[in-house]
C-alpha cells in the first residue's frame, strides 16, 4: 500500500514538474472561458442539451468498450460531426457570448479623455434623464404602459428599422402624447440614442428564457428582458396593469421604482465624469429599486 501511494505522488511529481508558467495561464484562461460559457447558458435550453448530449456520449462510449461494433461505428461518426453539431444546436447561446465579448468598456473611456466633450454629452443626458423620470412617475400615476430604450453601446438598429422614426427632443409631455392608448405609437418601444427620441413603436426580440419569466409579467416585461438579454441597452417599463416601473438590463429586472430612485438610478448609470467613470463602469450594481429573485431570468 505504501509503495503504491509513494508511486502516485512520484507520478504527480513528475507531471508538476514539466508544469510552467504558460501552462498555469493556459488552465487559468480555459477555466475562465468555461466558467464564463457556463454562467450564460445556465438556466436555458441550452443547459438541458449538454446534459443530454453528455449522457448519449457516455452510453456511446461504454457500449464501444463492451463491444458494441454498430454503436462504436455510431459513436465514431457522433464524436466526428459533434463539433459542428455543436454550433448548430447553440448558436443562439454562442451568438450571445459574441455579442458580450464585443462590448467592451474600452470606446466609452475613451470620450471622457476629452474634457470638452463630458459637459455637452451630460447636458443632453441630464434632459433625457429629467424627461424620461417625469414621464414614468406620470405614467405610473394613470397606470398607462410604456416601453422606453436607452441604447448604449450595441446598436439597435435592427430594432429602430421596425418603428418609426421621430428624431426628437424628449420631453415629459412627448413621452405622454407617445404612450397614450390606441394611438400609432403606443404599442411598442421608444429608442433613445444620444439623447434623442430617436424612434417610436419599435419592436424588441423575446427572452431566449422565455419559458422562466413569471407569469404575471406582461409583453412589455418579457420584451425589456429579452432586449436586456442581446444588449448593454437600459430598458424602462412602466406596467399597464400596475403602475408598476422597472427596469431590466443586462437580463436582469428589478421593480418598484418611483421616479426619484428611477433619476437616481439613471443619474448613476449615464452620467459621466472623468474621474469616477470607470469606477461605475466597475460596479454595475442598482443603487435603487427592489431587485425579484424570480424576475432574474
Amino acid at each position: 500500500m505504501i509503495a503504491y501511494l509513494t508511486d502516485i505522488l512520484d507520478n504527480i511529481r513528475s507531471v508538476i514538474s514539466y508544469i510552467t508558467i504558460v501552462d498555469i495561464f493556459d488552465m487559468i484562461f480555459l477555466s475562465a472561458i468555461l466558467f464564463f460559457c457556463i454562467k450564460l447558458m445556465r438556466e436555458t435550453r441550452a443547459e438541458q442539451l449538454i446534459k443530454g448530449i453528455i449522457f448519449f456520449a457516455i452510453v456511446l462510449f461504454l457500449l464501444d468498450q463492451l463491444g458494441f461494433k454498430v454503436m462504436g461505428l455510431i459513436a465514431e461518426t457522433f464524436f466526428n460531426i459533434g463539433i459542428l453539431a455543436i454550433i448548430v444546436m447553440f448558436q443562439p447561446e454562442l451568438r450571445r457570448i459574441l455579442e458580450r465579448v464585443g462590448r467592451t468598456k474600452m470606446s466609452k473611456k475613451l470620450p471622457f479623455l476629452l474634457e470638452g466633450s463630458i459637459g455637452e454629452e451630460n447636458e443632453k443626458i441630464v434632459n433625457e434623464i429629467n424627461s424620461i423620470s417625469k414621464a414614468c412617475e406620470n405614467l405610473s400615476r394613470t397606470s398607462t404602459g410604456a416601453l422606453i430604450v436607452i441604447e448604449q453601446q450595441t446598436k439597435l438598429g435592427e430594432q429602430i428599422e421596425t418603428g418609426t422614426l421621430i428624431n426628437a427632443i424628449p420631453s415629459a409631455e412627448l413621452f405622454g402624447n407617445i404612450f397614450v392608448p390606441n394611438t400609432p405609437l403606443h404599442d411598442g418601444a421608444v429608442i433613445m440614442r444620444d439623447g434623442i427620441i430617436l424612434a417610436a413603436a419599435c419592436y424588441l426580440p423575446k427572452p431566449a428564457k422565455e419559458e422562466l419569466v413569471p407569469k404575471e409579467l406582461g409583453t412589455r416585461h418579457r420584451a425589456a428582458i429579452g432586449m436586456s438579454e442581446v444588449s448593454d441597452a437600459i430598458i424602462i417599463v412602466v406596467s399597464e396593469e400596475t403602475g408598476v416601473i422597472s427596469v431590466a438590463e443586462n437580463g436582469t429586472l428589478t421593480r418598484n421604482y418611483s421616479g426619484v430612485t428611477l433619476k437616481n438610478y439613471l443619474n448613476e448609470r449615464l452620467i459621466h465624469t472623468s474621474s469616477d467613470n470607470q469606477k461605475k463602469n466597475k460596479s454595475g450594481k442598482h443603487s435603487s429599486g427592489t431587485k425579484n429573485k424570480e424576475d432574474k431570468k
